[in-house]
């Protein structure tokens, strides 16, 4: 889809056809030249309402406020309404009062996303005519906005929608299409064409070699070889290092703790930390940030059979801490164990793994929102509040004292799973806690993203299935460390 900001009112803009939010329920706004329609089909703006007037070639959609998340929605629900029309242009104007970058962003996001659709296995293909969007500069309350700030805001917005997306498609896609292998694969190819990306495939023997006994454990019963695949993006003058290490299991059985069938439905979602990972980066080379950034992604598949690793084996990680195993399917622990280890080796001035976890954080936040933990209140924070700006919604979970008792073992320095049912996301990121070293304790976050990652229904700007979970959170975090170090104003971001 292509993108056009107009450095003009939104009347003087030739399109097929014009897009309209009506906000906070105001029908009597200059843009709304149907006030008497609507309010004779019933149309009232409350929220996710949309009403077609072929007559005028407008599409209403409600928004509930100015905030970019509601505009996000609103204008989602306008494309994904318009799948079965025949336009090929929409024009659409800016919805601000102070910031005109923060939602010309959301504009065109809510647009990419709202228009995905992941039909590679049907064979009737869903196509939306929609092409060409035209964005006026000119501004809710009649102001023209900078056509420069709002062409950057649009350029930018493009690139973390699409990468949003592409994380989508790989979550998506059937386990068959997409081993630890072909995923490496993928993650090689995308190096190609995106300037100071580079990618590193290790196999089998170089995890041997680096004595990754825990990721090989898991990934030993599986005819599918592993992969640690390592996505490096260094600018000239890079002033931090940030490294995104992501949960990749490719397909989770459970192992010989065998998942029940219809559990085993969706373990295609379980490289979503993966997707992320690998997109983030994506993001931030097409950005162009002055970051230092790394993805390093375990990629391994969890099966049955003869070799499988077992209840009662003891492995031992990289970092030489032995692990016993009371559950084969709280797996993708003890590949992020050995990554995050190995991720270290870089240096990161700042650690963050993403991984489809646990249950129990979907238990504890519910499908739609992601936890981060940690060590450091304003570290977790700031990537709380970096999630309100992307629209992705996250709430932030305490670790204590107590919990570490929990993953004590007889046998060796540590259990995979916690002794008691309760607090399983903590657990979950504690026992990852005993793989940071004391000088990045501070450094690192956990993000646990099993409720967003996938859901088998739409929600918001989500389709159902993927909803690429991580990448906006994870980019505009970056931006807000770049905004920060730059004393980068509000109104110019």
């Amino acid at each position: 889809m292509n993108f056009e900001v107009k450095d003009t009112k939104i009347d003087d803009i030739q399109a097929d056809c014009t897009i309209v939010l009506v906000l906070d329920k105001d029908l009597k706004h200059r843009w709304i030249k149907n006030a008497d329609i609507l309010k004779k089909i019933g149309f009232k703006g409350e929220s996710d309402e949309i009403a077609f007037l072929p007559e005028d070639d407008t599409i209403y959609a409600s928004s509930d406020s100015f905030d970019s998340d509601d505009i996000r929605s609103a204008v989602s629900n306008a494309i994904q309404s318009m799948k079965n029309y025949s336009y090929k242009s929409a024009k659409i104007g800016l919805y601000t009062k102070n910031c005109p970058p923060i939602n010309a962003r959301a504009l065109v996001e809510g647009i990419l996303l709202g228009a995905y659709t992941f039909d590679k296995y049907k064979s009737k293909k869903e196509s939306l005519s929609l092409k060409n969007i035209k964005i006026s500069t000119e501004d809710y309350n009649g102001k023209s906005f900078s056509l420069d700030s709002t062409q950057k805001a649009v350029d930018e917005a493009v690139i973390i929608a699409k990468a949003t997306n592409h994380a989508k498609d790989i979550v998506n896609t059937a386990p068959k299409e997409m081993t630890p292998e072909k995923l490496a694969t993928y993650a090689k190819n995308m190096t190609k064409d995106i300037e100071n990306l580079e990618c590193f495939i290790g196999d089998e023997k170089f995890l041997e070699k680096e004595k990754m006994g825990a990721f090989l454990a898991v990934s030993r019963a599986s005819s599918e070889k592993p992969r640690l695949i390592h996505l490096s993006y260094k600018p000239k003058n890079a002033k931090k290092r940030f490294v995104f290490v992501g949960k990749g299991l490719t397909y989770d059985s459970g192992g010989l703790s065998l998942k029940p069938s219809e559990h085993m439905v969706t373990m295609k979602s379980d490289k979503s930390g993966a997707a992320a990972a690998i997109n983030i980066i994506r993001a931030a080379a097409l950005l162009k940030l002055p970051f230092e950034v790394h993805s390093v992604i375990g990629a391994a598949e969890n099966m049955i059979g003869g070799n499988a690793y077992k209840p009662d084996d003891v492995l031992i990680a990289r970092n030489k801490k032995s692990i016993e195993v009371r559950n084969t399917d709280a797996e993708g622990r003890l590949v992020l164990a050995d990554c995050l280890d190995f991720a270290q080796d870089l240096k990161p001035d700042f650690l963050v793994d993403l991984a489809t976890l646990t249950g129990a954080c979907v238990v504890a936040l519910g499908e739609y929102t992601s936890g981060i933990m940690g060590n450091n209140v304003e570290l977790k924070n700031s990537m709380q509040q970096s999630s309100v700006k992307s629209g992705e919604l996250a709430g932030t979970l305490p670790f204590n004292k107590y919990l570490k008792k929990l993953l004590k073992s007889s046998v060796a320095d540590i259990s995979n799973i916690s002794s008691s049912r309760y607090g399983g996301a903590l657990t979950a990121g504690i026992f990852l806690d005993n793989f940071i070293r004391d000088e990045y304790k501070d450094k690192w976050l956990h993000l646990d993203i099993a409720g967003p990652a996938y859901v088998e229904k739409p929600w918001g700007y989500n389709q159902y299935g993927a909803s690429g979970a991580g990448v906006r959170m994870c980019i505009y975090w970056l931006k807000d460390f770049y905004y920060k170090e730059n004393n980068v104003h509000k109104e110019d971001k």
